[in-house]
């Protein structure tokens, strides 16, 4: 259903506000480099600090743009679920293909408030959801056997988003909904390959807003049969995956899209701009993967 590169949008800013034209200009780009989807209003995207209004207008922003071409995952997350039902209402409302909804962060439910968060939001709506495991942030882990009640109870809960770091889990839940088109999405640029390996079927990246034909080019060789290909493109664009993470993102994403004259470097407190050190580090990785 959701697979290859899909790219977790930055938002740019420009004067405090949501840089409407550079952001339209940014997803058109990404479309004609070539990317497999879309998602608005992600943790990349600095959701966090949207307001509502911005919220549900970056996602119409690019729904507007994408026009069907490439399928738009809207991120609706939040650690109030009735909140999180309003933001994936308006998503839907406003044509996006799916919702990317993140695990309720800073409350820490148990598995079954979990349960019951993704529930009110499946009965809410009538596109897909893709879950978003993140204990990273949310500092709380989607159990598998929660995620394997949700597809068999909920019937928009098609996919998960997992950013645990850990590999075994994806032949796990794999072998658990074997049968069932569940859509396993990496959630980290530096595990694609591998995730793939296993059962996944593509990558929400961050690494893609400022190289998209090289990540999904990644994708497109994997899923060709061309392994050693794939592998050695990402090999590539290892250096690059890891300098957007040398400091808190979208920071590094949003420097190195200034430098492609793509938009502003801007970013919204409590994220500031990468250090000095990071700078060069980011400008540095762009020059080994030839992307300037």
């Amino acid at each position: 259903m959701f697979k290859g590169a899909i790219t977790a949008l930055i938002t740019p800013f420009k004067d405090g506000k949501v840089d409407e034209k550079a952001y339209q200009a940014f997803i058109e780009w990404q479309i004609n480099e070539g990317i497999h989807g879309l998602v608005p209003c992600g943790t990349t995207g600095e959701s966090p600090t949207l307001t509502h209004e911005e919220h549900n207008r970056v996602i119409e922003l690019c729904v507007e743009v994408a026009k069907g071409r490439v399928p738009v995952i809207a991120g609706t997350g939040s650690n109030s679920t009735e909140e999180a039902v309003a933001l994936s209402v308006h998503a839907e409302k406003c044509g996006a293909d799916a919702v990317l909804v993140a695990a309720p962060y800073y409350n820490k439910p148990n598995q079954e408030g979990l349960f019951q968060h993704y529930k009110a939001i499946n009965d809410a709506i009538n596109i897909p959801i893709i879950t978003y495991n993140i204990p990273g942030r949310s500092v709380v882990d989607i159990a598998d056997e929660t995620t394997v009640r949700m597809v068999h109870e909920l019937k928009n809960i098609v996919g998960i988003k997992d950013a645990t770091g850990n590999l075994v889990r994806v032949s796990t839940l794999r072998m658990k909904l074997e049968g069932r088109g569940f859509c396993q999405l990496s959630g980290d640029d530096g595990t694609a390959i591998a995730f793939n390996s296993q059962g996944g079927v593509g990558c929400i990246s961050v690494t893609s807003n400022i190289a998209p034909k090289m990540v999904a080019g990644v994708q497109n060789l994997w899923f060709a049969g061309k392994a050693k290909e794939a592998l050695e493109l990402h090999d590539k664009l290892m250096p690059l995956h890891v300098a957007m993470f040398c400091d808190t993102s979208p920071g590094p994403a949003k420097y190195a899209a200034s430098l492609l004259n793509l938009c502003a470097p801007d970013v919204r407190l409590p994220i500031v701009a990468p250090a000095e050190d990071k700078k060069v580090q980011v400008k540095k990785a762009m020059r080994e993967v030839g992307i300037i």
